[in-house]
């Protein structure tokens, strides 16, 4: 079984906005094989700051979604470091000069290259957490004949007003730092980084995590224990590759696009797959009730709550909360089988 890293290239690659860029480069892994009828398809897109093996905790050997049964492709978001990204495009799309890719654009791309690399046609499956969940959605609405299945988990099919605020402070807080000269840094800009890290804190987790001392639980004595750490995870990317998939989040909306023009409603409605939507029950940005909200126009879907204080990093592949990855094997197992 091949799972190493692959890039999948394109000379030229038109976006939404009317750019054409060149030299595009996907990154994919693949799991498992792609069995003679092609029906076996599982497609799990990355997340915000997930990098290309990000995903794998989500299946396994003897899991809902088995290597050995189903052949599983992981694209990387644009702007992850992996795939084309500000810090590893060459000018003129490096660094702030990058363009903004939407997740329309990602999944076109995803779709390109699962007809071109593989001819594949259907999917039985696709899932993701958080900006994976996002793109979930709009594989449904983007190719509707052809994804027989979403679970998208903790994550919106049109990111709210409320969310997009969210992302403005942590925007801010990044940008508020002097070395970040409007993205064209000579040095990392660290004091950003880290003001980004700390803000993100405060929204990945609910008010009850926090109450009830849960950091303990996940290896931390304090909550500056847990601040430092994800200072410390911010400090690792590049400032340029944040902001890049922070506005992918902020644009995210499936109904805006040539197919749909701006009908939401109507986006909703046209997704054929059978659906289960999974918010967790304390997110604080992506909340139950927008899924609660989507579910009412998306023909026979189901919307099944993971409760936990967790928040938004309930679900984290990282450090999941208990009982979630047995709650999502199900949800899958329900859905294929």
């Amino acid at each position: 079984m091949d799972n190493a890293l692959k890039y999948h290239q394109f000379e030229h690659f038109t976006l939404q906005s009317g750019a054409i860029v060149i030299g595009l480069q996907l990154a994919y892994r693949t799991y498992g094989e792609l069995n003679q009828n092609k029906d076996n398809v599982v497609m799990m897109p990355t997340y915000y700051t997930g990098g290309d093996q990000c995903n794998e905790p989500y299946f396994g050997s003897g899991r809902a979604i088995d290597p050995g049964k189903h052949f599983i492709v992981v694209p990387s978001l644009f702007g992850n470091g992996v795939s084309s990204s500000p810090s590893n495009m060459v000018a003129p799309f490096d660094g702030p000069d990058f363009p903004g890719f939407t997740m329309y654009d990602n999944v076109q791309a995803q779709f390109e290259l699962l007809q071109h690399k593989f001819a594949i046609e259907d999917i039985a499956l696709v899932t993701g957490w958080s900006m994976g969940a996002c793109q979930t959605y709009h594989w449904a609405t983007m190719y509707p004949d052809r994804v027989h299945r979403i679970l998208p988990f903790c994550g919106s099919a049109k990111t709210s007003p409320h969310n997009y605020v969210f992302l403005e402070g942590v925007k801010a807080a990044l940008q508020a730092d002097g070395q970040w000269q409007q993205g064209r840094y000579t040095s990392p800009p660290e004091k950003g980084l880290r003001a980004f890290g700390r803000v993100y804190a405060g929204w990945a987790y609910s008010q009850a995590f926090y109450r009830e001392h849960r950091y303990k639980e996940l290896g931390f004595d304090s909550i500056e224990a847990l601040l430092a750490d994800w200072e410390a995870d911010h400090l690792t990317w590049d400032a340029n590759d944040l902001l890049a998939m922070l506005w992918t989040w902020q644009q995210s909306d499936i109904s805006n696009n040539s197919i749909y023009n701006g009908d939401f409603r109507l986006a909703l409605e046209s997704i054929q797959a059978k659906t289960i939507l999974m918010p967790c029950s304390t997110d604080l940005y992506f909340t139950p009730q927008d899924n609660f909200l989507e579910a009412r126009h998306i023909a026979g879907a189901e919307v099944r709550v993971f409760n936990s204080i967790n928040g938004h990093c309930a679900v984290s592949p990282r450090r999941p909360a208990q009982g979630f990855m047995e709650f999502f094997d199900q949800a899958v197992h329900d859905l294929l089988f």
